[in-house]
């Protein structure tokens, strides 16, 4: 199950563990129960003195498996085989369990230890999933933290039946007792904000609260956290407010074109984008979505964003970074289907289509690629592209082309998604040469159309192209005084990490040489 260079990083992992603690499995004969009882048992071996472990379990899933920290009430089951992406949510779980204290700021776990309810959550996740360990992790630790939260992490492919018969067509999805909570990557601070509905109205008086910044960044992509390190570094007061820290970084699987960086994955990068910035003296304010710019009354005077909790925050000068999002096609059936059949991740949510019929929606790399990934897992794609010719990369279109369960459809416009009221069934196109409407049966939907700036909290205050992006010089300057914008969101042509990276420190040098120029004595 574990070569030995695993078991021994296993074991150095888990010398953190100081409490000891229990793990109880419900097992049956299945294959999946022999690998559980592997893992276990070897789990189990690594640190004797304090794991404890009982294959006597009644759980109805089986193979799952309990952590019981003695003397607490704590309730948190693993589902299936937690590998893959999720072996690192099982190491932290052991070591939380095991009283090793988690990276999280200390308020956050006091709101968790606050919460007043029985929560009873139940998350999907699987395996080849990059978004799922963040939440599978965020409601582990909230099981540990607090008794009356219950979490059960169950894998997907192994409970292929409970899937269907709840009709999870991608992941992460969430069910708090017993309901739809949420899907998709969900931090811990987003998950307790829902669940505490006095917490927007306390967090937006401390965001009011605070001195004006000198910098302050809007957005915690690879541009923002680059501005936010480069000014930082100038010794001036800066800040960062981010929706989510990392922006789309959090979605891309590989990442092998990062100058230095010969290979690595979206999550990481995000992580040592944050870790990074944290290095610095930065006021980083997270789950913050901007609402409203307000520019200087005066020269020199106090820019203003303003926050969808209600909270603003002021500075001397801004930086814009919020990114860019997934393009819908906009069409009827896209938003009733969501989640039902139309996705937006084909490493997260292909395995939930294992043996179906998909299509793939756009002919770029992205599509491409999605498609070749697809393919090894479905029983069929179908890529419709728009154009005359698809528009990624030869090499892609000749790995594409070899598949024997693939097809390509050109001058397609997507018109409808059809469903049955619960799923995808089928999508709607027409055919842009002969005008000719065609319907095809479909069991899933992957959209790959390209990304639309995040930009429309600032139309009628910064000038826009007519893409929605904002209009920056050589400098990042906009066209406010005093305020910047780098990364995605700007007219700066090619959406590469690197190069949102270089315009965010750009932008910072920009923002700094403003701040020399207009505090200048006369």
């Amino acid at each position: 199950m574990l070569d030995d260079q695993l078991k021994s990083q296993l074991s150095a992992y888990l010398e953190r563990v100081t409490q000891s603690f229990e793990i109880v499995a419900s097992l049956d004969g299945s294959e999946a129960s022999g690998q559980t009882r592997e893992l276990l048992e070897t789990i189990q071996s690594l640190r004797s003195d304090k794991i404890s472990l009982r294959t006597d379990g009644t759980d109805a899933r089986k193979p799952s498996f309990t952590l019981q920290r003695a003397g607490t009430q704590t309730s948190l089951r693993f589902a299936g085989l937690p590998l893959g992406h999720e072996f690192t949510s099982l190491v932290l779980a052991l070591l939380w369990t095991g009283g090793h204290p988690p990276k999280v700021e200390q308020d956050v776990i006091e709101q968790v230890q606050a919460l007043d309810g029985d929560f009873d959550f139940e998350v999907y996740m699987s395996l080849t999933c990059h978004n799922c360990p963040d939440v599978v992790q965020a409601l582990s630790l909230m099981a540990i933290l607090n008794p009356r939260i219950r979490t059960t992490v169950i894998e997907g492919g192994t409970f292929q039946q409970e899937v269907t018969d709840r009709e999870i067509m991608a992941v992460p999805m969430v069910f708090l007792n017993g309901q739809v909570f949420g899907s998709g990557r969900m931090t811990i601070e987003e998950i307790v904000a829902k669940l505490d509905t006095g917490a927007a109205k306390r967090e937006a008086a401390k965001l009011s609260a605070k001195a004006p910044y000198d910098v302050l960044i809007v957005g915690g992509g690879p541009a923002g956290a680059a501005a936010a390190v480069y000014a930082a570094r100038k010794g001036i007061r800066t800040g960062i407010a981010a929706e989510r820290f990392g922006g789309q970084v959090n979605d891309t699987l590989d990442i092998e074109n990062y100058i230095s960086v010969s290979k690595t994955d979206g999550p990481k990068f995000a992580a040592a984008l944050e870790q990074h910035v944290r290095d610095y003296e930065v006021d980083l304010m997270n789950l913050q979505r901007a609402r409203a710019l307000r520019p200087a009354a005066t020269e020199g005077g106090l820019v203003e964003v303003e926050l969808e909790n209600g909270g603003t925050l002021s500075s001397r000068t801004v930086i814009i970074s919020t990114g860019a999002r997934w393009r819908n096609m906009n069409v009827p059936g896209e938003e009733q289907y969501r989640t039902k059949g139309v996705t937006y991740c084909p490493h997260c949510d292909g395995p939930l289509f294992k043996g179906k019929r998909v299509a793939v929606i756009g002919g770029g790399n992205s599509g491409v690629e999605a498609a070749i990934d697809l393919a090894g897992v479905v029983a069929h794609v179908t890529v419709l592209e728009f154009a005359g010719e698809l528009k990624a990369d030869a090499v892609l279109q000749r790995k594409l082309r070899s598949l024997p369960n693939v097809d390509v459809i050109l001058n397609a416009q997507t018109t409808e998604v059809k469903g049955d009221g619960n799923r995808v069934t089928g999508l709607s196109y027409q055919d842009r040469t002969t005008e000719e409407h065609h319907v095809l049966a479909m069991e899933g939907i992957f959209v790959q159309i390209g990304l639309l700036p995040n930009t429309d909290w600032l139309r009628g205050t910064v000038e826009l192209s007519r893409f929605g992006e904002i209009v920056v010089d050589s400098h990042g300057r906009t066209s406010v005084p005093g305020v910047f914008a780098a990364g995605d969101c700007t007219t700066v042509p090619y959406k590469q990490i690197i190069i949102a990276a270089g315009d965010g420190a750009k932008a910072a040098l920009g923002a700094f040489d403003h701040l020399i120029r207009t505090t200048a004595p006369a």
